[in-house]
């Protein structure tokens, strides 16, 4: 693993004391919680924001003169500003809140689909693309005659960057590729891979679910034009998201979604259009994930997200360490640059069987293909265990789980 900086002293005790559901027990046991990469526990800021929200400030938004309806609007816009923060973009026109990262790849896929793409075109995506990568680009493609074409990976879980560059060609009219492996941990080139697409006009969308929540990330130093993630990733609530578009993008691509609030004006001949961002958010929004989703953001952003990095990195550096060196056991995905994710199988052993017995033992972890079939059938397998790690995580977790996969291991070999 490279990339690792030194991390200073976070106080991870007090970060773990903002998340509630931390300090519960599971099968009795105090609960180690390793399977972030699937969705993040919440801290008591973010509680207390949708708490408040309710309580203070229910009113829809945008359309109401009374000041409650003002106070919701203020706060809606309040998170989407704080969105605009996080990722660097350039205009609040260009984060649009979506239900989160599937729905913001799908609404590109329909949309610039819709526009841009015709009988003969082509889509690059890669190998290691979970399923909500693939099977909108796939739809995409049945409506329209377009081809998808897949960058392929070598055996460590990277993409063979000479292979992305043959595919690139004049009838390449999108790439949308994710930022980190949500199964494999690999952290893709994401500014080459732009680059090199740019170099022949050709737009970029980048799956950030498991990226944002790791990473700091800069559209705007990245040049990127499609940015997407979900909320319950970063300590948001569930069914928020935000999708980022450049403005020149979102312009040129027809609505989404139909419904109120997308519209300037209606008439049984003809409708047009709202300006942007609210052009792709059709009907009433999710407006208290909107908030949690801010409040969610401002938190990362506290505690720094170099600060995360680093703390991580050792957390996911030590756990490898350990748990190869237990018996027939084998990660799949060791790419030089990884995220917080450790994906592993032991021989003799199925991963839902281990995955099974480490629940009982209080440790929650992810089994499965994990939303990415065509990337087990690249490496042969059916699934694997997915220890992923967040930023309250601690060696004392690390620990468990090492000790937890060696009593699983001999109990089922």
């Amino acid at each position: 693993m490279s990339n690792i900086i030194t991390a200073p002293a976070l106080d991870i005790a007090r970060i773990r004391a903002d998340f509630p559901l931390l300090e519960g027990e599971m099968r009795g046991k105090p609960l180690v919680f390793l399977d972030s990469a699937a969705s993040s526990q919440k801290p008591q800021q973010v509680l207390d924001a949708l708490d408040y929200y309710y309580r203070h400030q229910n009113a829809n938004v945008h359309r109401g003169v009374y000041e409650l309806s003002q106070q919701a609007t203020d706060a809606f816009e309040l998170g989407r500003e704080r969105a605009r923060h996080f990722l660097n973009a350039g205009s609040t026109q260009e984060v649009i809140f979506v239900k989160g990262c599937t729905d913001g790849i799908n609404l590109v896929a329909s949309s610039f689909g819709r526009k841009f793409l015709r009988e003969g075109d082509e889509v690059i995506i890669s190998a290691m693309e979970h399923h909500s990568n693939i099977v909108p680009w796939q739809l995409a493609c049945e409506y329209s005659g377009a081809i998808l074409k897949v960058i392929p990976i070598n055996d460590r879980g990277e993409l063979i960057m000479e292979e992305y560059k043959k595919l690139l060609s004049e009838r390449t009219k999108i790439v949308s590729i994710v930022h980190v492996s949500n199964a494999l941990g690999t952290i893709n080139p994401a500014k080459e891979i732009i680059d090199l697409a740019h170099e022949r006009g050709i737009p970029v969308l980048l799956d950030g679910a498991q990226a944002t929540p790791h990473m700091k990330v800069d559209v705007q130093a990245l040049d990127v034009d499609f940015y997407t993630f979900s909320g319950h990733k970063v300590f948001g609530p569930t069914g928020i998201g935000i999708l980022y578009g450049k403005k020149k993008w979102l312009d040129a691509m027809p609505p989404y979604q139909g419904g109120g609030e997308m519209i300037a004006t209606v008439s049984f001949e003809k409708t047009t259009y709202n300006e942007l961002p609210f052009k792709f958010e059709a009907g009433t929004p999710d407006i208290s994930g909107a908030v949690g989703l801010g409040v969610a953001l401002e938190y990362i952003e506290q505690i720094g997200q170099e600060n995360i990095s680093a703390h991580e990195q050792q957390l996911l550096e030590a756990a490898t360490k350990q748990l190869l060196a237990i018996d027939g056991l084998r990660i799949v995905g060791t790419a030089e640059n990884k995220a917080s994710v450790i994906s592993f199988l032991i021989e003799g052993t199925h991963p839902y069987d281990l995955g099974t017995i480490l629940d009982k033992l209080g440790i929650a972890v992810r089994t499965g293909h994990h939303c990415t079939q065509p990337l087990m059938d690249r490496f042969e397998i059916p699934g694997t265990v997915r220890a992923s790690f967040a930023v309250y995580n601690t060696m004392e977790d690390v620990d468990k789980l090492v000790a937890g996969v060696k009593r699983a291991a001999n109990m089922l070999r």
